[in-house]
């Protein structure tokens, strides 16, 4: 075991933050004096006794030399999972957090360094303590191998027969003591991190029928990781600290003690991933894809469950020992992970060097590939239709992923349409979404945006001395302001109100899984090229992150990762370009060449729709109608 490896990236920190510590000095203590109790949930307690976790590069022997798509170590060591205790990005929030609300920090690292958390080295909030290798693994291979479904019931784990001793239900071993204690996590509160772990060493996966145990430890059979429950735990996120109150708002909890239920629904929605995927039609009966765009070697092609879009089956070995006929099978999760950020992994492996990156399997190649996986599952996660509706151009953005687009984190990340109109010599006529990228900066203040805007407000603001709708305070969030992002397959405004997902300054139908915006097209434009861009951190997050922060200088240290890898360059989701006629132009809502009585009855009859929607506002109203009777004639 490669302790210093672990003193070494620890050391790094702290030379970059100067001091690491739960507390700024400037100012004389954090903004909510919350302890350490106000932030105990459910599930396996820290407990520096219970068996080790080892490295996941530790697994790579078997795991990792072999198949670069099947083999899980090769995959999963170049992806968010695997680095999210590495990642600056974190570090520089984490430190704000701290700052914001004393021993938040602790409840950001049950997910993010869950190894660390559970040996205890996670307390007070900080990465201070973190010194075992396992501690910057991220989620790594023994915290989700090692996970328990909280629930008895057909996905529980069955031990296989091959186990000495034979233990056929081992759940209840791990359960009964947390039950007891009154710690095992009921309906509604098996997410924020409370996970239920095996505090012994075993090995628990999706399969049934590995032939051979080499671990040297139990093997056992478990459902529960071929489900969207077990991504539950960490991908609905609450912020613990807050409690309803009888107007709606969000305030904060009483300081000194557990929050009053732990239920996830009793507390801000600060992400419900999984929420938004568990009332879509992805859970209740399964999305199919002909295209095969998700699943990779799955069976079917319909995607219900989250493994099935970010494990995708995988022709190949489990093990370097069952690389040939008969062990190959066509179901291998692959285990990239594959999401949305395009830039992290490559930041952190700048950050170790390339002989420490390479010595924990990050090598070069890997990210490169994990960064490919990314940006296509960014590219398969929406549709884009181009039309032309009398003068206007309309864009569609087709959510074609089992959750919100974009989903999770809120802070800094963001998409939006960038519409450029050409005329018959490519001069560019007119442009909405314009990007500069030598700076980071969206240039179109009013352009078309997909994203959660969320900010503290009242009872929150005031007690931390924030004014009202201050943005980013992650550990202070408790209302959303905005949210427009698209929904799912099968998403009902009843139901996503029910768990705080419902849409905020935007407005989608029932089963509603696209959104429409109109431009108007404007005179001498023979053609619009239109472009959805996705963008993982944006340039006020970033600037937030490095000016907020008071207490170290990780903000700096991501600030200046970001700036080095391309401000976070925005990705390409989707392009189109469609040719238009020279007939509809303007308010020439019916074509016909000249803007008249028609063209008013029509955009009066469209009053308060987007269907007449001449300025890109997203309705029709007395803006376009002064459009109108501007190109009267």
């Amino acid at each position: 075991m490669n302790v210093r490896r672990a003193i070494a990236f620890a050391a790094l920190l702290v030379a970059a933050a100067g001091t690491v510590s739960a507390m700024p000095r400037p100012g004389g203590g954090t903004r909510i004096p919350a302890t350490a109790a106000d932030f105990r949930l459910p599930g396996t307690q820290p407990d520096p006794n219970m068996d080790a976790f080892l490295p996941g590069v530790g697994c790579s022997s078997c795991h990792g030399s072999y198949d670069p798509n099947a083999a899980p170590v090769r995959t999963w060591v170049a992806s968010m999972m695997a680095q999210s205790a590495r990642d600056p990005i974190w570090h520089a929030s984490l430190a704000i957090a701290n700052q914001d609300v004393a021993f938040a920090g602790e409840f950001c690292i049950r997910c993010h360094a869950p190894v660390a958390w559970l040996g205890g080295r996670g307390a007070g909030g900080t990465l201070e303590n973190f010194w075992w290798e396992p501690d910057f693994d991220g989620v790594n291979c023994m915290v989700c191998h090692r996970m328990v479904n909280p629930e008895t019931g057909p996905l529980s784990a069955v031990g296989y027969a091959s186990n000495d001793p034979y233990d056929p239900d081992p759940d209840p071993e791990v359960l009964s003591p947390l039950a007891a204690a009154g710690l095992l996590p009921g309906a509604g509160q098996r997410t924020n991190g409370s996970f239920v772990i095996d505090p012994r060493d075993t090995r628990r996966g999706p399969f049934a029928d590995i032939p051979v145990n080499y671990h040297g430890v139990p093997m056992h059979h478990s459902p529960f990781h071929s489900t969207s429950e077990m991504c539950a735990t960490c991908h609905d996120v609450s912020n613990v600290m807050t409690v309803r109150r009888p107007d709606g708002s969000w305030g904060i909890d009483s300081l000194g003690s557990p929050h009053p239920t732990a239920r996830a629904h009793d507390m801000f929605p600060e992400q419900r991933t999984y929420s938004e995927w568990l009332n879509s039609q992805f859970a209740r009966e399964g999305v199919p894809y002909p295209d095969r765009r998700f699943g990779g070697n799955h069976p079917t092609g319909t995607m219900r469950s989250c493994q099935d879009c970010h494990m995708p089956d995988t022709q190949g070995a489990g093990c370097s020992l069952h690389v040939n006929t008969p062990y190959v099978r066509p179901d291998v999760p692959q285990h990239g992970f594959a999401g949305a950020n395009s830039w992290v992994v490559r930041a952190v492996r700048a950050q170790l060097g390339a002989e420490e990156a390479n010595a924990v399997g990050l090598l070069q190649s890997r990210v490169d590939a994990a960064i490919a996986r990314n940006l296509q599952m960014l590219r398969d996660a929406s549709d884009m239709t181009l039309a032309q509706a009398g003068g206007s151009l309309k864009v569609r953005i087709v959510n074609q992923s089992g959750h919100k687009l974009p989903t999770g984190i809120s802070e800094g990340r963001r998409m939006w349409l960038n519409v450029r109109f050409v005329s018959a010599s490519g001069a560019t006529v007119a442009e909405s979404g314009a990007y500069d990228w030598t700076t980071g900066t969206l240039l179109d203040p009013s352009a078309k945006q997909y994203g959660a805007h969320m900010v503290t407000d009242g009872e929150l603001a005031d007690a931390a001395g924030l004014p009202d709708g201050a943005e980013f305070h992650i550990a202070l969030l408790n209302k959303v302001a905005k949210d427009n992002r698209i929904p799912p397959r099968g998403f009902t405004n009843e139901s996503y109100a029910a768990f705080g997902g419902e849409p905020v300054g935007a407005t989608y139908a029932d089963g509603q899984h696209w959104d429409d915006t109109l431009y108007p097209i404007p005179a001498g434009a023979t053609r619009a090229i239109v472009t959805l861009w996705h963008q993982t951190t944006t340039r006020e997050y970033a600037e937030f992150l490095r000016d907020e922060n008071r207490t170290d200088l990780t903000g700096q240290v991501a600030y200046d990762l970001w700036v080095q890898f391309g401000r976070s360059a925005p990705v390409s989701m989707d392009t189109a370009s469609l040719d238009l006629s020279s007939a509809c132009t303007g308010a020439d809502l019916n074509c016909d060449g000249a803007v008249d009585g028609n063209d008013l009855g029509i955009l009066l009859g469209a009053w308060g729709t987007p269907a007449a929607d001449l300025n890109g506002d997203g309705t029709t109203d007395g803006n376009d109608l002064g459009i109108l009777l501007g190109d009267w004639g």
